[in-house]
Order: structure tokens, then sequence, then C-alpha cells
């Protein structure tokens, strides 16, 4: 049966698609719309790719799972008369609101989202079939259970973190003996008194105050703060404390509230401390919570999910700090990953917790776009100014790279969540110090923290401190390691000035054409490390479509695309004949 996972949030909406317990497709609104953290309605778009990945269409689908995100006011069934009235009027009009479901059961303190919803109506909406099952999901259960699913552990704390879902910013689950114990977060939490307790909020609220923008920018406070000293930490942190049971909680009456203090705060300052300050924040009380929470129950493994687990320095402090033998940060960190999380839900009760957790399984890869195969080729073959590069796609990619080259690989299903992880991945040399100003200036980015670097399972431990604790984590780049000692100066383009560097620890099964550019150029250069950046222009999502490869290969952003059967070279490609490769001369 086809299970539809919808989120309809006002940020990162998507789909996900299920067959049975099979993850067939997973796509984000953005990456359809091209607007970035595209959200506030129904994804239609991301649900038909979504169908059309699975060859399916919307009259195949045997269940829907939703989360409280945006929905048309005229599904929902507990208005007062009033408020109807006001909804059927704006429709008339062609002014109809979305409204939040999250935001009508708080304000009813109401929990029966199901019996708030004209559900029939809205599978008709949808064209839909009559009378399958919808069911809604709650916010950080569907965070959560990815991160016990995607794994084979029998004891783990499943901890998630956010700016906030359904009333709550964390939650906290105990997975041990059969059963999964719900701490904090679930759905009775609709009906109290929010909590102002969210770091993930105050972090957001740092990231605008430093001229960035909320939900989409937090990546580059991470980036600047290893720049500056923590001097305002004690400020922040004297409006915060941490319970005996791991509660997160503080002394503002309202967000507005922590947001001005916030805004006050950092007025005037340097921006490296003001990025200093909320980062170590973040990091000492997330740490402080996880651990009491983890001496409570005697948990090993540790799963993370929500927004606040995109960062990656945070996370490599629990997996160092903490009393843990593993931590799994589910690669769809962001609301990204609710659609897929929702239908774990579905399936859990459908089936029981005994089924289900039989039917568990660790990722391998995250290809859960539409493959468009052979139409790559024939876009970029038959566009003027684009030349195919004589030669094996491998071996070529290799030495261009090596060469100085900017070269994108375009391959498989485009990657779920939001890192690119070698299908619309960009590639760079890492021995050349200045190639992060190059690409940053091609692409019209700011990042201060340096490219990722991508390294084969057998060669991470020789360049990266990894450990058991954080390798299955950097499968899909989700923790920084410390670089081990006389790599640095080998491979400055994807060191940071802490010594830290976000890897993507890849096997060759899951993208043999990723594999192997890697290991020629590892040949031809003695270095095993790549850079790998997401292919996408500033403030675009990553790419998607062919088209969309080929205007960043005609605009010059790039110099090459790979693709399964070629190489193809942009007008931005150097014509002069092959230099000494400049990766081999830097790693000399």
């Amino acid at each position: 049966m086809l299970i539809l996972g919808v989120h309809s949030g006002y940020h990162d909406a998507c789909a996900a698609l299920y067959d049975g317990y099979r993850l067939v497709a997973a796509v984000a609104q953005e990456r359809m719309t091209r607007r970035k953290v595209d959200g506030g309605r129904v994804p239609t778009e991301a649900i038909d790719e979504c169908l059309a990945i699975a060859g399916a269409d919307r009259k195949d689908v045997g269940a829907l799972v939703l989360g409280r995100g945006a929905f048309p006011a005229r599904f929902y069934s507990h208005l007062p008369f009033d408020r109807a009235l006001e909804a059927k009027v704006r429709r008339l009009v062609g002014k109809e609101k979305h409204k939040s479901m999250e935001r009508e059961c708080v304000r009813y303190r109401r929990t029966d989202s199901e019996a708030m919803f004209r559900a029939g109506d809205f599978l008709g909406a949808l064209g839909l079939p009559a009378g399958i099952p919808v069911r809604f999901f709650n916010h950080h259960e569907a965070h959560a259970l990815p991160t016990l699913f995607h794994t084979d552990w029998d004891d783990a704390l499943l901890y998630t973190a956010d700016g906030g879902g359904d009333n709550v910013q964390y939650s906290h689950r105990i997975f041990r003996g059969g059963r999964i114990e719900e701490l904090f977060g679930g759905d009775a939490e609709l009906a109290r008194p929010m909590r102002i307790d969210s770091v993930g909020l105050a972090y957001g609220y740092a990231t605008q105050a430093l001229g960035f923008r909320i939900n989409r920018h937090e990546g580059k406070t991470t980036g600047l703060a290893a720049w500056g000293q923590p001097v305002f930490y004690d400020a922040i942190a004297g409006h915060f404390r941490v319970d005996a049971g791991g509660q997160i909680t503080s002394d503002f009456a309202d967000n507005a509230a922590m947001r001005q203090f916030l805004f006050d705060l950092f007025k005037g300052a340097k921006r490296e401390d003001v990025a200093a300050s909320i980062q170590r924040f973040l990091e000492d009380f997330v740490i402080a919570a996880v651990g009491r929470l983890l001496a409570k129950s005697g948990s090993r493994k540790l799963g993370l999910a929500g927004g606040v687990f995109a960062n990656v320095r945070l996370n490599q402090r629990l997996a160092e700090e903490l009393p843990v033998d593993e931590v799994f940060v589910y690669p769809a960190m962001s609301d990204q990953g609710l659609a897929a999380g929702g239908v774990l839900k579905f399936l859990l009760e459908r089936d029981g917790l005994a089924t289900w957790l039989d039917r568990r399984y660790r990722l391998e890869s995250l290809y859960l776009g539409r493959d468009f195969g052979g139409d790559i080729d024939r876009a970029l073959g038959g566009a003027p100014g684009i030349e195919k590069v004589p030669g094996a796609p491998v071996e070529t990619a290799a030495r261009l790279v090596a060469e100085g080259g900017i070269v994108a690989i375009y391959t498989k299903g485009m990657e779920y969540g939001p890192r690119a992880l070698g299908a619309r991945t960009i590639l760079a040399t890492p021995a050349d110090a200045t190639i992060n100003d190059t690409l940053n200036q091609r692409l019209e980015r700011s990042e201060f923290m340096p490219f990722a670097p991508v390294v084969a399972e057998e060669d991470a431990e020789t360049v990266f401190k990894l450990g058991r604790a954080k390798a299955y984590a950097a499968r899909f780049m989700t923790i920084t390691a410390h670089v081990q000692p006389g790599w640095k100066e080998r491979i400055p383009a994807v060191v940071h000035v802490d010594n830290t560097a976000r890897p993507q620890v890849i096997r060759r099964g899951s993208n043999p054409l990723y594999y192997d550019i890697l290991k020629a150029f590892q040949r031809r250069t003695g270095l095993p490390i790549l850079i790998n950046t997401s292919f996408n222009v500033h403030e675009e999502p990553i790419i998607n479509r062919p088209e969309e490869c080929l205007r960043a290969l005609a605009d010059g952003r790039i110099d090459y695309v790979a693709t399964e059967t070629g190489v193809y070279a942009g007008p931005a490609a150097r014509r002069e004949p092959a230099a000494p490769d400049r990766a081999a001369r830097s790693a000399a």
C-alpha cells in the first residue's frame, strides 16, 4: 500500500511516499518551486513528484498522514459561526486564508485533530481516493522516530530540539525493553501553555541580529563562531537553566522578549563574538540537558533530530563529551524530514512496535528525488556553447579537478534533506587554499566555514578523528570531526580555523560515479579528499532538474558537469592545454 506523508508547515513543506516500509520518494517543496524553505500551503508539487517517482498517481494512495501545518480554512470543521462565516466569505471573494492546525489546536486546547478536520472534503479536493485513512502526526514524534527506525539499537535516548512544533521546542523519548517511553513533547502539550525555552529559537534570533535570515542562515552563524570570543555567554546563559530532569527553561515572558533582549545585547558588537557567544550557549545547554537525560536512562545510544541538530559543531561535542557509543543525526533533521517521520508513526500504530522494529534498517543513501537518467545528457549535449570533453567520465573529471577546474556531478535522484551528498554536488581540489573564495564568488555565496570534504570509508580515519560514535552520522555530513595531525596543511580548503572539518564518508555501492572520481583523484594527486559543496547558486535550493543544471553551467557558475556517460564543458572552462596538476603540486 502506498502511504503518503505531507508536511505543510510555514517553512520546509515536503512530501514523502512509502510503499509499505520502503521509502520510495521524499521531496522538499523548495526543490520544485525553487523558493528556498518554501512552505505555508499543501505542497502539491512535491506530492505529485513523489508519486511520479513511484510511477503512481493520486488515485493510487492508500493512506494519508498529515502534519499540523497550514490548510485552507474550509477544511476545518470546528470553527465557531463567526469564524466559519468569515472563512466562507473570504473564499467567495478569492481571499481564502490558510490556517495552522497546530495553532487551532492550541487556541481551543484540543488534541483531536482528526475531529477538527473535514478529511473527506480534503481528499476530494486533492483527488485522493475517498475513504482512505487520514491521520495527523505529532511534530516532534515525527522528528524522533526515524532516528530509531534507521538504526539497530535496542536501547536509546531519542532527543529532538527546534524552534517549535506542536507547541513545544523539545521532546525526550527512551527506547528500551521493546517499548518507547515518551518523557516529554507529545500531543498533551497542545492543551498547555507554551513554554518559552527554545535555545534553537534563540540561535535563530542571534542569526537575525547578525543580519542573516532565520530558518535559513544559521549555518553562517556556526561558521563565524570559530573566529570570535563568547563574550556574551554569561549574559545569555543567565536567562536559562537546565533542571534535574533535563528540561531547559528560561525566565522570558514570551519569545518577543527573548528576541528583544538578544538584539539589545548584540547591538554594535563584533559579529564573530555574537556568533561565538550564541554557539557556546547552544552547545553547553543542549549538552547539559542531554547529559542529564542519558544519566537518568542509562542509554549509550543517542538519536537526534530537529533543526537544532543541523548544527554540526554541537553534534560533534555531544558525540565526544557524553558517554555514548553512537550518535545518529537523522539526515533530514529539519522539517524536511517530517513527512517521512509521520508515515513511520502511521506504520507503528497500524502494525505494532514489534513488527515495526523488525522492519528497521540502516541508511545507505538518500537519493530519493527523481532520477532523470539520460535526460541530463540530452539537455547538455544539445545546448549551444556546451562541449563534451573527450575521455571516460571518471578519469576526465578527476583530471579536471586536479587541474583546478570546478566540476559538478549530476547523477541519480536528488538528495533528501539539506545536504548535497554526491548526486547534486560540486567538486573542487582541497589543496588550493584560495578555492573557497573562488567558489563563493562564482556561486554568489558568503560562507564563513570551509567547504566540506568527501572521503572514502577506508581512508576516513587516516584523515579525520571519527571513531565509532561519529561514523554513522558522518555518512551524511551531519557532524564535524578534528583533522588528524599533518593533514591541515595538505587540505587547507576543507579545514576550519578550529582544526575541524565536516566530512562525508562514502562507500562505492551507493554512488559509483562519485566514489570512482574521488579514487581517481587520489591516484593522480595522492590526496584522498575532494571538496563537496552543494550544487546551487546563492539563495537557491539545490539543483533538481536538468535545465537547472544546464543554466548553472551556461552561466559560468561551474566549469564542467560530470554525468554517468560523459563530462561537459561550459563557457567558463579553460580551453588551453592542460597544465600540470595544481593539486599534485600543492600536495607535494
